[in-house]
């Protein structure tokens, strides 16, 4: 099997946790960001140019159930999913706590980030006291679902390595 006929069962799985079940379980009234976790893990587990990819096609997916400009979470995933991916080259040992932290920071910029490319593009609305906020419990939920994310998607973008980077 290939990343082509692995990945998009992930997606898909991942598309209805994000639309239909987490958005059932808000914690202070803030849903994990399922699909950014996508992006993530990709970054991790594949790279950079596997997480800018997999992000583009996971924002791709969350645009079209978003009332924001069409691609907006496509650049913002790919953005994330490439930096998570560089980061991930510099590190030469990966702890479980590193992959908890790096997805923990790469969550709240990448919803940061998603509202401040939103201001540029004219929803000046994203952007609140509020904003803060939600970037840390999205990035708590997020970095309490990464090693099952890391392992999903190490299987997907990267065969042969089912097991995962290396997660202590």
């Amino acid at each position: 099997m290939t990343t082509a006929t692995r990945l998009p069962p992930i997606l898909l799985a991942a598309v209805v946790l994000h639309t239909a079940v987490f958005p059932q379980l808000r914690v202070f009234g803030v849903a994990a960001d399922v699909l950014l976790l996508v992006a993530i893990a990709a970054g991790l587990s594949g790279g950079a140019d596997r997480g800018a990819a997999v992000g583009f096609f996971a924002g791709l997916l969350a645009d079209c159930f978003l009332q924001t400009p069409f691609g907006l979470s496509a650049l913002t995933y790919s953005l994330v999913g490439y930096g998570v991916g560089a980061f991930q080259a510099t590190v030469l040992h990966q702890g479980r706590w590193i992959t908890l932290m790096t997805t923990f920071v790469a969550s709240a910029i990448g919803v940061v980030l998603f509202a401040a490319i939103a201001t540029v593009v004219g929803h000046d609305d994203m952007v609140a006291l509020r904003l803060f906020g939600i970037a840390g419990v999205v990035a708590s939920l997020n970095a309490a679902m990464a090693p099952g994310a890391v392992r999903a998607l190490s299987w997907a973008v990267e065969p042969g390595m089912a097991s995962g980077p290396v997660l202590r």
